[in-house]
């Protein structure tokens, strides 16, 4: 199968936003999934959910789309499906 440079750009996309969470993971001590609950007593999707809300008020006061905040933001939403257990996307294909 021949893939054209937009795939090739998303598969590398893919490749590295899972480095960066298997190492922020290996960092933080799977916290997203485990919090320590020291002050917040949030579930872990609750808590994942706060800090998009947090993500997206940034991206939305900023004057410029940082790659920190999407990527962040990339990585919540992939930690809450991860969560849920939607590993699989298989079935949204049309």
């Amino acid at each position: 199968m021949e893939i054209n440079e937009t795939q090739q750009k998303i598969i590398e996309s893919c490749d590295a936003l899972k480095r960066f969470l298997l190492e922020k993971n290996k960092r933080y001590g799977n916290s997203a999934m485990e919090p320590i609950h020291v002050f917040s007593k949030l579930s872990p999707e609750e808590g994942m959910k706060l800090r998009m809300d947090d993500k997206v008020k940034r991206i939305k006061n900023s004057p410029e789309l940082r790659k920190n905040d999407v990527i962040d933001l990339a990585g919540y939403l992939i930690l809450i499906s991860t969560y849920k257990g939607w590993v699989n996307f298989d079935d949204l294909l049309d």
